[in-house]
């Protein structure tokens, strides 16, 4: 009788999962297929053929997938190879806390034909629990002065590194990074800057004293370690980010992912201090066959004609950055931005910053084994975006790149105890 293992069954997101087929017939061809519902009610699948051994498994950490949503040997490729059945969705997993997400895997006959699975039921199934958070973590709604967030704290007494994550050009408070952070050691806060409770929709600038109180306040909290905090951003919220190393000295360590470096559309103000803005040329923008809108050239006319002031100083910073570029990032060339960056860096005698460059990645870097969103609505540009990716190299980006933010943070903001003799 066929049976189907996977170990284990609930896991962290970031953990991976050994899957095995076993009591099949020798050198049987059979489906594995993979789903999930969000919070939303938006359904994801994806497929993999496998021929069993000779004994009668198919073990995915040891066989190859023959052909389906990928091909070759990748132990996690069924979720990370997920895509949505509503095309243009992007998975959507605001509960952080409460529930995980829950993976379905089912084992069918190879000669099945996919339009017949939805009514067929499979030779055998199991459920998967993927969470975000670790027991022990908890969660604490921030509402101090004007700042919106959550706070997230590891398990355990003692105190840890404190980081504050902002997200991108969704707006709203988006939660599952700063809980991941937290489970594995950071007390991370989750910060959000628009288009949330009584914060402005779409602001007209952006006011950096909002975020050195947020340093201020992650600072003050017993729990933190301390004397430096880390920033961990993306698009949108990694131009934030990047000021905020630039202007607060508390900022010692600033994972930057896909950003630009200049201001690309909304000013920044700090202390009466207005940035300038980069020109968009939006008769750069490129609409592809399928109507997605492709944003990484809108700016690059600007760029090449404009003096060193029309980028942010980054030398003034004294804390640490890492870089982290999709190279198939389709909203914006964010491989020229790193690397105008780190040159500026360079000619002002700075060695303080890491750049990872990862072909295939596109622009919506998120957990390891998360599916690709190569492409979903942008609603405050009334758009639908191509953000790019490859779907097994973007996989490998977002599985290396993880573990490269924990080492960064705990580099930069973990003292060295030294012993005394």
């Amino acid at each position: 009788m066929a049976q189907l293992t996977a170990t284990p069954a609930s896991a962290l997101i970031d953990e991976p999962v050994h899957i095995r087929a076993t009591g099949l017939p020798p050198f049987q061809i059979v489906l594995l297929r993979a789903s999930l519902e969000d919070e939303k009610g938006n359904l994801f699948h994806s497929q993999a053929y496998y021929k069993a051994s000779e004994v009668g498994e198919v073990d995915l950490e040891r066989d190859p997938s023959l052909g389906g949503d990928y091909v070759g040997v990748h132990p996690m490729g069924l979720f990370w190879s997920l895509k949505p059945e509503k095309l243009l969705t992007k998975l959507s997993k605001r509960d952080v806390m409460n529930s995980p997400l829950l993976v379905q895997i089912k084992l069918y006959d190879s000669n099945l034909l996919l339009t017949h699975i939805a009514t067929t039921a499979p030779k055998v199934s199991l459920t998967l629990e993927r969470w975000f958070r670790a027991p022990g973590v908890k969660r604490i709604q921030v509402r101090e002065g004007r700042l919106r967030g959550a706070l997230f704290l590891p398990p355990g007494e003692g105190r840890f590194p404190g980081v504050i994550d902002l997200f991108g050009g969704l707006g709203g408070l988006i939660e599952f990074w700063a809980c991941l952070l937290a489970t594995h050691g950071f007390v991370a806060l989750a910060l959000a800057y628009f288009n949330y409770e009584d914060l402005p929709p779409q602001p007209e600038k952006t006011e950096l004293e909002y975020f050195e109180e947020a340093v201020n306040f992650l600072l003050r909290y017993p729990k933190v370690l301390g004397p430096g905090i880390g920033v961990v951003s993306i698009s949108r919220g990694a131009g934030i980010g990047l000021s905020m190393a630039i202007h607060l000295k508390q900022v010692t360590a600033t994972v930057l992912i896909n950003r630009p470096n200049f201001v690309p559309s909304i000013p920044q103000v700090y202390r009466g201090q207005v940035s300038q803005l980069l020109a968009f040329s939006p008769q750069l923008l490129s609409i592809n066959a399928l109507g997605l809108a492709e944003l990484q050239h809108t700016f690059e006319e600007a760029r090449r004609e404009a003096s060193e002031t029309s980028f942010l100083p980054i030398e003034k910073a004294q804390g640490h950055f890492l870089f982290i570029v999709g190279e198939d990032d389709k909203n914006l060339n964010s491989k020229a931005s790193a690397e105008q960056a780190t040159e500026q860096l360079r000619r002002y005698g700075k060695n303080n910053w890491t750049l990872l460059s990862y072909p295939g990645e596109g622009h919506l870097l998120e957990p390891p084994y998360s599916p690709l969103c190569c492409a979903s609505e942008a609603s405050s540009l009334c758009l639908f975006m191509r953000w790019g990716g490859e779907v097994i190299p973007h996989a490998a980006a977002q599985e290396h790149s993880w573990k490269e933010i924990q080492k960064f943070l705990r580099k930069h903001l973990v003292p060295v105890v030294t012993s005394q003799l």
